[in-house]
């Protein structure tokens, strides 16, 4: 399988930083943005781990966003914004209120579920939201291009429906378009409970056989397909199927990202357009998983952009992305 091009750095301005918390497969990665970025948020989740996300609903007052961080460590996780805001205060980056000079950072973030494996008081914390800051500042080469198993992806996984035993490994992945004069692309951390298939439907990702025989081709010979678990006796049956849901354990969060410019109803409705993607590459989609997408205008195309046709698009990058993030972290 051959990745999907592009990366959200497509976006002139934006800087992709990636950082793990040592001693346990567990990170964050954080989207830096540049001056009157607008943010937009769709939380469709029935399971969400979020900060700031009500700032962005379009009635609210403040449009403007610093950055947005993604992270492991579900809730504890989001601790590390407190060092993303760090970060950027000390760069003299923020909102400024109330007496001169005061700035405060706008962060949103959201969470994923990696506390699987390993030592859980082990999870990215402030200094690894703030080691992400760095790493997007100065970094050389396209962070934003590194896939698979890094960042908030790093303990991410897919295909849960059997069990975490039956699992394979998410991943953290990126992917963009061109319209004309406009881009928009995405990153997207992969944490699903179902599998992740490719556009004619076959499985990539996801729950394996009862005997773990593990990847070989894309053919799904050796995966479960979690769907099929439905209505077949796949595994330990449907009963299993059934009974396996756990609230919280699984999601997959992103940020869709564009040049053009909008204001903050249309940067939400972009949000709620890019969802659409999730359900192209993941399969199936459960009311446990506590998905969340961000949206980010930066305005440097110049000029607006139809919400629909952005939209069309940002849900093609994201169901790229999703493909993109397992992918590169099982070597397919």
């Amino acid at each position: 399988m051959k990745l999907a091009p592009g990366s959200i750095s497509d976006v002139a301005g934006l800087r992709v930083g990636h950082a793990q918390a040592p001693g346990r497969d567990t990170g964050c990665s954080v989207v830096l943005c540049p001056p009157g970025t607008v943010g937009g948020v769709a939380q469709r989740g029935g399971a969400p781990g979020t900060r700031e996300t009500d700032l962005l609903r379009p009635e609210n007052t403040v449009s403007v966003v610093h950055a947005v961080l993604l992270t492991g460590g579900s809730a504890y996780g989001l601790d590390a914004a407190g060092g993303v805001m760090r970060w950027l205060e000390a760069q003299g980056i923020g909102l400024p209120v109330g007496r001169a000079g005061v700035r405060v950072p706008i962060v949103p973030a959201a969470v994923l579920f990696d506390l699987w494996r390993g030592d859980t008081r082990i999870r990215p914390d402030a200094s690894t939201g703030h080691a992400a800051c760095e790493a997007a500042a100065n970094t050389a080469e396209d962070s934003a291009a590194i896939q698979g198993r890094i960042g908030a992806g790093a303990g991410a996984t897919c295909g849960k429906l059997y069990g975490i035993e039956r699992a394979m490994p998410g991943g953290i992945g990126t992917a963009s378009l061109r319209l004309g004069e406009i881009t928009v692309a995405a990153l997207v951390a992969v944490n699903a409970l179902g599998d992740v298939i490719d556009a004619q439907g076959r499985v990539l990702a996801g729950a394996r056989t009862a005997d773990g025989a593990g990847l070989q081709d894309t053919s799904g010979s050796l995966f479960a397909d979690t769907m099929a678990g439905a209505d077949k006796s796949v595994g330990t049956g449907p009963a299993r199927w059934l009974s396996a849901l756990s609230a919280g354990t699984a999601t997959t969060l992103g940020v869709v990202a564009t040049d053009a410019r909008l204001d903050k109803a249309a940067a939400t409705q972009l949000a709620q357009l890019a969802h659409h993607g999730l359900a192209r590459a993941i399969n199936p989609l459960t009311a446990h998983d506590g998905d969340t997408l961000f949206s980010l205008a930066t305005g440097s195309a110049g000029h607006g952009g139809d919400v629909s046709a952005l939209g069309a698009l940002a849900a093609e990058v994201v169901a790229r992305a999703i493909r993109n993030a397992v992918i590169a972290a099982n070597g397919l």
